[in-house]
């Protein structure tokens, strides 16, 4: 079934192309158009000739710097997408206030598309919702677990050869009222969470822990030293504030997410999903049209494209 559900804050006519092309270019342009290609001001919208047989593509502009011809989507997530854009629109309001995410097959039904094409859609948006390259600051909390493998999920073969079912490790580094970053790793040595914190963290930081040995020694790195808690002796709130529940409620969400809507995630794209969950929790005091337009304003820049997220 198809829903003609509106995303909040885009025009009632939504369901018109033109409409859902004149507000994302008001996202994307908000201080009007410019060329993709030369990044020129000189610009001018092109219209058919009354009577013509061949009318041009809508939203089509032209430069009068380079002469090329584009329209809002080229260089974005939407280029060369066959996907009506009031459809894109509808896709980016569910993925962004849907706080456990929106399942593939879910848009597949409600958008009316086939299931591939919604599938490579919410990648797409994924691929936009990744983080930039600014550091964390304050208090930032370091956690890791291990996602996927459920032990009754094993098949009759697994169990009776004692195979353990495969998880995959994640970090989580959250900054207390602020951003979120978790990724995928190879395992939670020390090397790799202290290469992982470093990078993430700025030096005037001050990290929370448990007391899992991989950490021990990373407080030198920064100005706020190192904080921990140890769990294994039921410790969950140390005077002062210390404790890792924030990147612990992260994990829960991650977890609820992946067990009750997407069920499950390959290795190959659990960084994206995370990169879905981030970008949520680093605005969850926001409304769900802010996280919609933040979501459209990172489209420029960063397309996916099929054959290379597959390789």
């Amino acid at each position: 079934m198809v829903m003609n559900n509106k995303m909040p804050g885009v025009p009632e006519s939504t369901q018109s192309e033109a409409s859902a092309r004149a507000f994302v270019e008001s996202i994307i342009w908000p201080d009007g158009p410019f060329c993709p290609h030369c990044k020129a001001t000189n610009v001018y919208r092109m219209t058919p000739k009354s009577g013509s047989s061949k009318p041009g593509r809508e939203g089509l502009f032209r430069c009068r710097e380079c002469e090329r011809q584009f329209t809002v989507t080229v260089g974005t997530i939407f280029e060369s997408s066959h996907i009506p854009l009031h459809k894109w629109l509808m896709a980016v309001h569910f993925m962004t206030a849907s706080k456990k995410g929106m399942a593939a097959h879910q848009l597949h039904r409600m958008l009316g598309i086939t299931y591939k094409a919604a599938w490579f859609m919410c990648h797409r948006l994924r691929h936009a919702m990744k983080g930039g390259t600014l550091q964390l600051r304050g208090k930032v909390e370091v956690d890791e677990t291990y996602v996927g493998g459920k032990q009754e999920s094993r098949s009759n073969y697994m169990r009776m050869r004692g195979i353990q079912p495969k998880k995959t490790a994640v970090v989580a580094l959250v900054s207390r009222g602020g951003k979120a970053r978790a990724f995928p790793v190879k395992n939670a040595g020390k090397s790799i969470l202290h290469n992982s914190i470093k990078e993430n963290v700025r030096k005037d930081a001050t990290v929370y822990t448990d007391r899992w040995g991989a950490y021990t020694g990373i407080g030198n790195a920064f100005a706020g030293g190192h904080h921990t808690v140890n769990h294994s002796e039921y410790q969950y709130v140390r005077p002062g504030n210390i404790h890792t529940n924030t990147a612990e409620s992260y994990f829960s969400l991650l977890k609820r997410g992946i067990m009750g809507t997407f069920h499950h995630i390959s290795n190959q794209h659990m960084g994206a999903y995370c990169d879905e969950f981030s970008f949520r929790w680093g605005m969850n005091k926001s409304t769900d049209r802010e996280r919609a337009v933040a979501l459209l304003s990172a489209t420029p820049g960063k397309r996916l494209v099929y054959k290379k997220m597959m390789a």
